[in-house]
């Protein structure tokens, strides 16, 4: 059975930071990211890796403030949020699939955990 379970998010102040864990069981993927979704918005792509060459992708958005990293050996992706504004506030969601970028399917998906930003 595959599971994607994320872990690390809170309330934090705007400037603040928080890191984003998501670790996957009973099988390893391509590739691994995350997604947010904010109250009244469509979900949207944040970043992806590839769990087999390390390769990264960014939105536009998060480009500079976030880095994305991987654990193989524990099947565990991360994300590491600084900078944070009260715009980044979301569900934010791990996802598994073909290849890190949002063009591509996202066949697993975790619970979202919630992340806060206070201005």
């Amino acid at each position: 059975q595959v599971q994607l379970v994320e872990s690390g998010g809170g309330l934090v102040q705007a400037g603040g930071s928080l890191r984003l864990s998501c670790a996957a069981s009973g099988r390893t993927f391509n590739a691994m990211g995350w997604f947010r979704q904010a109250p009244g918005k469509e979900r949207e792509f944040v970043s992806a890796i590839s769990m087999t060459f390390g390769n990264t992708n960014y939105a536009d958005s998060v480009k500079g403030r976030f880095t994305i990293s991987r654990d193989n050996a524990k099947n565990t992706v991360f994300l590491q949020m600084n900078s944070l504004a009260p715009e980044d506030t979301a569900v934010y969601y791990c996802a598994a699939g073909l290849a890190p970028g949002p063009q591509y399917p996202w066949n697993y998906w975790g619970q979202g955990t919630q992340v806060t930003v206070a201005s």
